[in-house]
């Protein structure tokens, strides 16, 4: 995929450190470093400078939506997953009766809007078995009141990928009434995505995409468009934001574009159009053809050394997340730093993640240092 000579090139930041980190901040290849550079020439024309800036825009509409298998009028963007979720909240207007279902290997963005709500909806919880969702255990949670069901493809905790159709035939045959929102921020970029019939899908811009912050991808096919056009106030969703009757009354765009509410973060989306291109040229199936035999290298190396993942990788729908639990994650990870080895270290646990630009020297390197460490640690 990557020769070492255009690793470097692109990633010259990896040269110096074993990065295995990228489900929390991905390193940008040059290509953004130089889109971001030329947001900073076009904003210094002033006001000529937008005109550009909104062709970048629509130029990331386009590549984003050719990386969801979505139309580009059906792709928009937004300040980030939060902000995305709080506005299909005002799009959904649920109310006490209604029933929402999110699961316990969610994002906490995707999962609390619905309970912070002024008049919470029903919130039922999926839960996961060993690390996994299991579409039996959705069964029960099912019904006519259900309004939606929140998950997420790939699970920032453990890196368990939602085994899609019968999930999504479980719901589409026991709450006919539901809508299905995905959040694909751990896969995006990653992993080939297979969440066809999901009616909204919502990305991040800074991890896998290999984009920067202050932004986030918004997909809503046409059909769910009336359904999923948000309530929100702002201007640049609004069909007549300046006309005269402005005061009178709010005319929304439909659908996705309702999402971008004000001023769109263009830097972000200079970003993300230069990084989506660049994952597209290499193309998705072939990092993931890269990558997933590393994922593997690493979950059996883990298991070698005794400690079992927090989630099984399927060989036919490998993640690029492996998570397990240690009682002394912040004597390894301490270890790990000094070796100039990153990962996620989050309340007793160490998260790995493998992008295209890894290599299989860096998870032999994770492997010898995690080895060292385990031969060194003391307990209290």
């Amino acid at each position: 995929m990557l020769t070492p000579e255009s690793r470097l090139r692109d990633f010259p930041a990896l040269a110096h450190m074993t990065y295995l980190n990228t489900a929390a901040e991905s390193i940008p290849p040059l290509c953004v470093h130089e889109a971001i550079a030329q947001y900073v020439r076009d904003k210094n024309e002033g006001m000529r400078g937008r005109v550009a800036h909104y062709a970048a825009v629509e130029q990331c509409r386009e590549i984003s939506a050719r990386l969801l298998g979505l139309l580009p009028e059906e792709v928009s963007f937004c300040s980030c997953s939060s902000e995305a979720y709080n506005l299909l909240a005002s799009a959904l207007q649920l109310r006490p009766q209604d029933e929402v279902i999110v699961t316990d290997l969610d994002f906490p963005a995707g999962a609390t809007v619905w309970i912070n709500s002024p008049a919470p909806p029903i919130t039922r919880l999926w839960r996961a078995r060993e690390g996994a969702l299991a579409a039996a255990d959705l069964l029960p949670l099912l019904n006519e009141r259900t309004r939606l069901v929140q998950v997420s493809l790939v699970s920032f905790l453990n890196g368990h990928r939602l085994d899609w159709p019968p999930f999504i035939s479980a719901v589409r045959k026991l709450a006919p009434h539901a809508l299905v929102s995905v959040d694909i921020t751990q896969a995006l970029g990653r992993v080939v995505l297979d969440c066809a019939g999901a009616d909204c899908l919502i990305s991040s811009t800074h991890k896998w995409t290999l984009g920067i912050h202050g932004g986030c991808v918004v997909g809503i096919p046409k059909h769910r468009a009336q359904a999923l056009t948000t309530h929100a106030g702002g201007w640049y969703h609004l069909e007549n934001a300046f006309a005269p009757d402005r005061f009178d009354r709010a005319v929304g765009k439909l659908g996705a574009a309702s999402y971008s509410v004000g001023m769109p973060n263009f830097v972000a989306l200079y970003a993300l159009n230069a990084s989506l291109r660049y994952l597209w040229e290499i193309g998705v199936a072939n990092i993931a053809a890269h990558a997933d035999p590393l994922v593997q290298r690493l979950d059996s190396g883990l298991r070698e050394l005794g400690i079992t993942p927090m989630a099984t990788q399927r060989a036919d729908a490998t993640s690029g997340i492996i998570s397990f639990l240690h009682p002394a994650t912040a004597q390894i990870n301490s270890k790990l730093e000094a070796a100039q080895v990153q990962v996620m270290h989050h309340a007793g646990r160490l998260r790995m993640a493998v992008h295209g630009y890894n290599t299989e020297a860096d998870v032999a390197r994770f492997l010898d240092v995690l080895r060292d460490a385990l031969r060194t640690i003391t307990f209290p």
